[in-house]
């Protein structure tokens, strides 16, 4: 059985980084598996799925989602797979257009617990119609699962599981912290892993710096994407651009996480953040918004704040760095929590959707290496 799965880009993001840490493991297992990408531009997670061995495919260079020729490309594509695995709403769409009139089997994977088109209620039957043209909808979260089965409603006619996130939990416990320059030594130093997106709020923790005293703290915000710039505008408008960093795209996450002494997600919404899960497993106290998403990661082991709330967050972030039992406290709860989302267990209940769905292939092969545009 050949597998290709089907995503918009590499760039940092819990769907990018679920999707290599899965198809990387199942390349190591044995299997057949090829990814196609919208946007092929380089980053860091594209590298580390190239060395992989896995088989790239770039429909464009230019950062296009919704470009309708990847539809012909992709019917093209498809009939040679014998399941299809999509990831973010335009892969989604184009691949249940592309696949009508296909036995090709389908799945695809609700990563977040919200989006804007929920609130376009004359968009609602073409999403009903998109998620019933897969034969199993993933959800990543118990509360992504619940909201997608009020969308659908009596609509729906496929099966629909939540299957959670996770990470290769060795990879970042077994980390080492970054050599600091002699600026940056013995300040706090608080990190946030995500994509600047819409969803995403680093805005709320540029804020919670300026009630923080500047001498004492150090903020590094790690990744890219439309909103970078934005909010490097607001960190200037607001005087933290001396303690506030850029770090954009980063292959050593694990590293820089273990160098973090406090560990924030400010989010306006979230599916099931691997982000989260992976600050957590490193030992420091995790702080996120109290937001779908979020909140059943980090409650009864992590700190919440109210979503927006910059006083909130520096408060929290100020208690845990004063109060070193509380500190230890929270931190050893944030580690015990994060081995609950091991990736293993993500992959093989994966494998078993991929074999109920397809039970008369048997899994086999291997994939020949490289990239290629079309």
């Amino acid at each position: 059985m050949r597998i290709l799965h089907i995503i918009t880009s590499l760039l940092t993001g819990g769907a990018e980084t679920l999707v290599v840490d899965i198809v990387t493991d199942l390349l190591r297992q044995g299997h057949e598996v090829d990814v196609v990408l919208f946007d092929g531009e380089e980053t860091p997670l594209k590298e580390r799925l190239r060395t992989s061995g896995c088989e790239i495919i770039c429909f464009s260079m230019e950062r296009s989602f919704y470009n309708p020729l990847y539809i012909l490309k992709l019917r093209r594509l498809i009939k040679n797979y014998d399941i299809v695995h999509t990831h973010n709403f335009s892969p989604q769409l184009f691949t249940a257009i592309a696949t009508l009139g296909s036995k090709i089997k389908r799945v695809t994977t609700e990563h977040n617990t919200s989006n804007r088109r929920v609130a376009w209620k004359w968009y609602r039957p073409i999403d009903r119609w998109m998620y019933n043209r897969y034969q199993r909808v993933i959800c990543i979260s118990d509360k992504a699962e619940e909201n997608l089965r009020l969308l659908m409603g009596s609509h729906l006619k496929t099966e629909i599981q939540t299957i959670y996130n996770g990470i290769n939990l060795e990879r970042f416990q077994n980390a080492q912290p970054l050599p600091l320059s002699p600026d940056e030594n013995g300040k706090i130093n608080i990190v946030m892993v995500a994509a600047f997106r819409p969803q995403k709020d680093q805005d709320t923790l540029i804020k919670a710096m300026t009630l923080l005293p500047k001498d004492k703290y150090e903020l590094w915000l790690v990744g890219d994407g439309e909103r970078r710039a934005q909010v490097e505008e607001l960190s200037k408008s607001l005087n933290t651009e001396d303690n506030a960093k850029f770090l954009g795209l980063r292959t050593d996450i694990p590293d820089i996480l273990h160098t973090a002494d406090v560990i924030v997600m400010s989010s306006h919404y979230e599916g099931l953040s691997l982000s989260s899960i992976e600050g957590m497993s490193v030992g420091k106290p995790f702080i996120a918004s109290d937001v779908d998403g979020l909140h059943e990661i980090t409650a009864g082991a992590g700190i919440l704040f109210p979503e927006g709330d910059a006083k909130a967050l520096a408060t929290s972030i100020e208690k845990l760095m004063n109060n070193p039992d509380y500190y230890h406290q929270v931190a050893t709860a944030c580690l015990q929590r994060s081995q609950q989302y091991d990736i293993k267990k993500t992959i093989n209940n994966y494998l078993q959707v991929y074999r109920n769905i397809n039970s008369s292939a048997p899994f086999g092969g291997g994939a020949i290496g490289g990239d290629y545009s079309l």
